[in-house]
């Protein structure tokens, strides 16, 4: 697992909706942090490609609509991305952000 060069605000934002639980899908990450689509899904790759995040795509066919890709944090990466999250200064919250 590789440690990332630089952590913004919004990586922070989304690392606080990883951590709340389990597998999420990346439109779900945008509406929990308020952050733009152009935002989150650079992001996650990043994430993916520093061994913090696994991705997979959905294999519930019973769901209509597009599938889903959905993000986990690896064992590694959910220690780092708590200890990112307590190292930053405050950022806007998760739920409801306006940044």
């Amino acid at each position: 697992m590789q440690q990332l060069s630089r952590i913004t605000p919004a990586t922070i934002n989304v690392l606080q909706c990883l951590l709340a639980g389990g597998a999420t899908w990346g439109l779900l990450v945008i509406k929990q942090s308020g952050r733009p689509a152009g935002s989150v899904y650079p992001i996650l790759e990043r994430l993916e490609r520093a061994g913090w995040v696994t991705s997979e795509w959905d294999d519930d066919t019973a769901r209509p609509g597009p599938r889903r890709r959905l993000y986990c944090l690896t064992s590694d990466g959910a220690i780092s991305a708590r200890h990112a999250v307590r190292s930053r200064p405050a950022v806007a919250s998760i739920a409801g952000a306006t940044a």
